[in-house]
């Protein structure tokens, strides 16, 4: 349908200035980090990945000045600004409400089709789909929000009948929330999240395939770029063909540019230099678990150049720890400790820390402070030196 030529490079880019640029669209620089609101950011960036709403709560105040806690629970909760729910890769992802629309009616129908084994699998044939889905549809509309065990236990007064002690409950919910039938709702007092009804939530405005694939290209690489066309295939979920097919959409607002050797792309409104600009100070920022700029590519070796530290960040279990950037690049692990009175930020770094990244780490580490509201203390470690901890309690 739509033609895919690889592009003729114009421009090649070195390591640095790459990261620059990608941090920069990223929101990840002392320049593009600004006051904003939860859903402007999310707008920017096309989403956090948010299976840990704590980590996504932090992925948008690294990316803000100013930003508070409340804000984001109200932008959730009250203003309805902001929605979570599945969506790229078929993860949870938390974005701004006007982009659920084209979003969900790309990705949906994508992911939804692809979990059929796995449905198989757990019993959910295509009957007991049918009738659970719709059955959520009508619980939601008389009684939601309700908690994941509440809605079970409707739907099993239905005479839906999923054992609660198995993957199937949240996998129908799941096919529920990517047929566009519900999305995440307020959490209870206790933190347990609820689930409502999509269309009493967050308005879907209708979009074509067509104009809804450019548009994810077009998103893409404004938020990633310089980027290839692979890496879009893999933030995304979507299949190489596909994201071929928007690239082609999206092609007459991109530049074309080589990265380590391949095509890439980034858009036109932001024209690279031929090398990062000279700064007094670098950048540096705690980025959370399961972080964005380090999800958004095929993979992390120009961001995480450093094998042992890329081990030290996935090790395994699809987690993906908390990392220190300076100037786009990780140089160490950190995570949140201590529940008492003096809890610590514990870095964990990986190469020797200049005088001007302790500070960038100090200036960090006290927003996250002011975000949390706690009197955060600093703890670094000897490069390298320390066991890999085993959990953290707020990433």
């Amino acid at each position: 349908m739509w033609r895919w030529d690889p592009p003729a490079a114009n421009l090649s880019l070195s390591d640095a200035l790459v990261l620059r640029l990608r941090a920069q669209a990223q929101r990840l620089t002392e320049s593009t980090r600004r006051m904003s609101t939860p859903a402007a950011i999310l707008r920017d960036i096309c989403g956090l990945q948010a299976q840990l709403m704590s980590a996504a709560r932090l992925g948008l105040r690294v990316r803000s000045a100013g930003l508070s806690a409340g804000s984001v629970t109200r932008a959730l909760n009250q203003e309805r600004s902001i929605v979570r729910t599945w969506l790229m890769r078929g993860t949870l992802h938390v974005v701004a409400a006007e982009d659920l629309g084209w979003l969900l009616s790309l990705l949906g129908p994508q992911f939804a089709a692809g979990s059929k084994t796995r449905h198989a699998q757990l019993g959910l044939d295509r009957d007991l789909k049918l009738r659970g889905v719709d059955t959520i549809r009508r619980i939601l509309a008389d009684a939601g929000p309700l908690t994941r065990y509440d809605l079970v236990d409707r739907l099993r007064r239905r005479g839906i009948r999923l054992d609660p002690k198995s993957q199937a409950p949240i996998h129908l919910i799941r096919l529920a929330a990517l047929q566009g039938v519900l999305c995440f709702g307020p959490d209870q007092e206790n933190g347990e999240p609820t689930y409502v009804l999509i269309d009493d939530w967050a308005r879907q405005p209708s979009s074509s395939r067509a104009s809804a694939l450019g548009e994810l290209a077009r998103r893409y690489f404004a938020a990633y770029g310089p980027a290839t066309v692979e890496d879009l295939a893999s933030w995304s979920g979507l299949p190489l063909s596909q994201t071929r097919s928007a690239v082609a959409l999206a092609r007459p607002g991109l530049a074309e540019v080589t990265i380590r050797g391949q095509p890439g792309f980034l858009s036109k409104g932001r024209p690279p230099r031929s090398r990062p600009p000279a700064r007094a100070n670098p950048d540096v920022r705690l980025l959370p678990a399961f972080d964005t700029y380090l999800l958004g590519y095929r993979n992390r070796e120009l961001m995480v150049p450093q094998t042992s530290l890329r081990r030290r960040l996935q090790r395994g279990g699809g987690w993906l720890h908390p990392a220190v950037i300076v100037d786009g690049r990780a140089i160490a692990a950190w995570r949140l400790a201590g529940a008492g009175r003096k809890p610590e930020v514990l870095l964990e770094p990986f190469e020797k820390l200049s005088g001007a990244v302790h500070a960038g780490i100090e200036a960090e580490a006290g927003d996250l402070g002011r975000f949390l509201a706690l009197p955060l203390q600093i703890k670094i470690g000897e490069p390298a030196a320390w066991p890999a901890p085993r959990s953290s309690r707020c990433q």
